[in-house]
């Protein structure tokens, strides 16, 4: 059990799995790591680029000067008015907007190390995690959604969850601390800020890899790996002063940080943030700002573009690299793009855990359709294993990707035992997903080809089966659960929930479910999103529930429905 949430202010790094220091000599004798803490090199870039647009919203237009003066104030201005002090951790609930942005920073530059939850997790999520940790604040948009964070903030100050809070595009409550109140507490200090005297050492950021009711997965990104995770994104993409990268997902989620904020920012580019993933609101904003790059995770937006009348008449063509994931998804969507609007895509695949593989500019469709390219830094380390096993398999053969690097994590946070099985005795983390390696044109690439985790891959979220499973089966009505995915050609997947009644329960349906895991505290994003009754649920050789039977009966039904 981690000690309780306002008691590890100095040993929250006690928690972490460090890189050997063979490997950090390595690194840093390569040039990867610059012995500089994530706030400094974003500091350093900022001067240097003091003038030039850093961020662009519908609200808002900052340059890099104004932006970290705003986020400077807002890092002085956080003791004056909180008790939150360098080294805790902040969780975060907070959408597209400009106060994101500056509270991120903010809390690096007060040496805070910002936890990247979303603002659609619920009370019981961010609970969990925060006592995990070690949290003690939490910094939310009043006005995100259906308006229920206050509330929740309220009901996780009560449970001793959290005991500071900042409330941004809204009215403060209680205790807690506005964000314009902060930042004119903070306006004009001068000084030293809280990061200097914290070193390059230790947790910069957390970042969430999905979880279970029992352990939390955390992923702590430390500042120099994190920092280079960035560096090495833009350097391959050729990122620089002049590029506009728009980025539409939730920029509170390791894709958003290290796809998109961290290496605009530490390559003097322009950040465009749309408020949502709307298509129209996209639109609106490739027309007015012109961004060459927009990096996703699945081919949500790219579906959007082809199924709306107005990209036939919006003006694109400053899109020069629509880079998304969702391989299998992938081909016809492609073609399409090409074909119809003149887009060109090119795959990537990462994890909240480090690694990133992209296919190159300029690589032919075999390569850019079929694979998810190649590492980005000469420094990743990738072997495809025998499931299970530390013996590798010959090249196109289908074993589990697994990944070392200056970047990827040596271990999860606070998680020996899981750690045990998810990282290799050399160090080399075990992804889970199904991958084979391929020889083409001279140059190794890799495709990813299923996945061993029962994990539910719905869009840019991660869905851990076991945990919903565990809730539904507290429903009175339920004598057994599967959830398992189902395709989906916008997200990917979604959930479907298998269930075996008890005699005489009155059949559960999306809605009827879906209220009762609410009531759970459940995130809505997790929701099953259909329902198939059983009489009992299949069995594999090995007495435990085939979810292989259960997924192709889903996809089955799904392409009958669909005249398929």
């Amino acid at each position: 059990m981690a000690p309780p949430a306002g008691s590890l202010r100095a040993d929250l790094d006690d928690g972490l799995v460090p890189y050997p220091e063979s490997f950090c000599a390595r690194y840093r004798a390569e040039g990867y790591w610059r012995e500089q803490s994530l706030p400094a090199e974003l500091i350093a870039s900022a001067s240097r680029h003091d003038e030039r647009t850093a961020l662009v919203t519908p609200e808002k237009r900052w340059t890099y000067g104004e932006l970290f003066a705003t986020a400077r104030a807002f890092a002085a201005g956080l003791p004056e008015l909180t008790a939150l002090r360098a080294g805790d951790a902040v969780m975060f609930q907070m959408g597209n907007v400009a106060e994101t942005v500056v509270a991120y920073l903010g809390c690096l530059l007060a040496g805070l190390r910002p936890v990247c939850t979303l603002p659609q997790h619920g009370v019981r999520e961010i609970g969990l995690l925060a006592r995990h940790i070690g949290a003690r604040g939490l910094i939310m948009q009043a006005d995100f959604g259906r308006g229920l964070l206050p509330g929740n903030a309220r009901a996780l100050i009560a449970d001793g969850a959290i005991e500071e809070v900042v409330v941004a595009r809204g009215p403060a409550f209680g205790a807690a601390a506005g964000y314009e109140q902060v930042l004119a507490a903070g306006t004009g200090a001068s000084g030293p800020l809280p990061y200097e005297a914290r070193g390059h050492d230790g947790i910069a950021v957390f970042q969430l890899s999905g979880g279970t009711t029992g352990l939390p997965k955390v992923a702590p990104r430390q500042h120099e790996e994190y920092a280079y995770n960035a560096r090495a994104w833009a350097e391959s993409l050729g990122w620089g002063p002049g590029t506009v990268v728009l980025y539409p997902l939730p920029l509170m989620h390791n894709a958003g940080v290290s796809l998109a904020l961290q290496p605009v920012l530490l390559s003097g580019a322009t950040l465009a943030l749309p408020s949502s993933a709307k298509i129209d609101t996209v639109i609106d904003l490739i027309e007015a700002e012109r961004p060459e790059v927009i990096p996703l995770v699945p081919p949500a937006l790219a579906i959007r573009l082809l199924e709306t009348p107005r990209a036939a008449t919006a003006d694109l063509s400053s899109l020069r690299d629509f880079i998304v994931g969702g391989q299998k998804l992938l081909l016809e969507v492609a073609r399409r793009l090409r074909d119809e609007l003149g887009i060109e895509v090119r795959q990537k695949f990462g994890m909240a855990e480090g690694m990133f593989l992209v296919t190159p500019r300029g690589a032919g469709e075999d390569v850019r359709l079929r694979t998810v390219g190649a590492p980005i830094s000469p420094g990743d380390e990738v072997r495809i294993l025998e499931p299970g096993t530390e013996e590798t398999v010959p090249d196109g053969a289908l074993g589990e990707l697994c990944v070392r690097g200056p970047y990827t994590i040596r271990g999860y946070y606070r998680a020996q035992a899981h750690n045990a099985h998810s990282f290799t005795p050399d160090g080399f983390y075990r992804t889970g997903d199904l991958a084979r390696r391929h020889w083409i044109d001279g140059q190794t690439y890799y495709s990813i080809d299923g996945r061993i985790k029962d994990v539910i891959n719905r869009g840019v979220e991660k869905i851990h089966a076991e945990e919903v499973e565990e809730l539904i089966i507290t429903h009175r009505g339920v004598a057994n659960a599967a959830l398992v995915a189902m395709p989906d050609e916008v997200l990917g997947e979604k959930a479907c929930a298998y269930l075996v009644l008890e005699p005489s329960t009155e059949p559960l349906t999306v809605t009827t479910l879906g209220e009762f895991l609410t009531t759970q505290g459940l995130a809505r994003y997790k929701l099953p999103e259909r329902v198939e009754i059983v009489t009992e649920l299949p069995l594999s050789n090995v007495g435990k529930v085939s979810k292989k039977d259960l997924r192709a009966d889903v996809e089955r039904k799904i392409a009958m429905e669909q005249g398929c």
